[in-house]
């Protein structure tokens, strides 16, 4: 099974290596990601706690703990995989980034934007479309840079998503708002 995701992978990474996108794409593309390193959930955040009325601070603080476990799980999970990076075995046609690390799987930038966008969507649902509209970007983004393959960011979401989920479950069981 194994083996059939990294054919798979490989194969779609050749394609979307050689692939010259069009312009918007890939400004859309690089803000993503730019937006995925961290500065657009510390805004959104930041948002959240000036304006999020009673409940802020219980999604601020939910948000924050599923992101930080992220962190640490998908330091370790690179660690433990050793997967190299899309980039590292071909070069792309377009894109230039440097990553942040040597290791691919899972996509840490999709984790943090599935924990974040999850977690606050289930505090203002009115905002859903527009988190997960930015978290799915982040998520695309990586895949078309060249910085992660399908299944690391399938694997990102995944653990994003449950995570999202686990914190805000235990955030209401421990700190019930009225």
């Amino acid at each position: 099974m194994l083996t059939f995701i990294a054919r798979r992978d490989h194969n779609l990474m050749l394609r979307i290596n050689r692939w010259p996108a069009p312009r918007w794409i890939r400004l859309w593309m690089l803000c993503a990601t730019r937006g995925g390193d961290g500065w657009l959930w510390y805004g959104m955040g930041l948002v959240i706690l000036l304006f999020g009325g009673d409940q802020r601070f219980l999604a601020v603080a939910s948000a924050a703990l599923a992101a930080g476990v992220g962190i640490a799980l998908f330091l370790r999970l690179k660690k433990m995989t050793g997967r190299k990076r899309p980039c590292a075995i071909e070069p792309h046609c377009w894109a230039t980034l440097l990553p942040p690390d040597q290791f691919s799987f899972p996509s840490g930038h999709t984790i943090t934007a599935f924990t974040v966008a999850v977690c606050l969507s289930q505090f203002y649902p009115t905002l859903a479309i527009g988190l997960l509209f930015c978290a799915v970007s982040v998520a695309a983004s990586r895949i078309l840079l060249g910085m992660h393959f399908l299944s690391d960011v399938l694997a990102g979401a995944a653990i994003g998503t449950a995570l999202a989920f686990g914190s805000t479950y235990l955030a209401h069981l421990l700190l019930p708002v009225a």
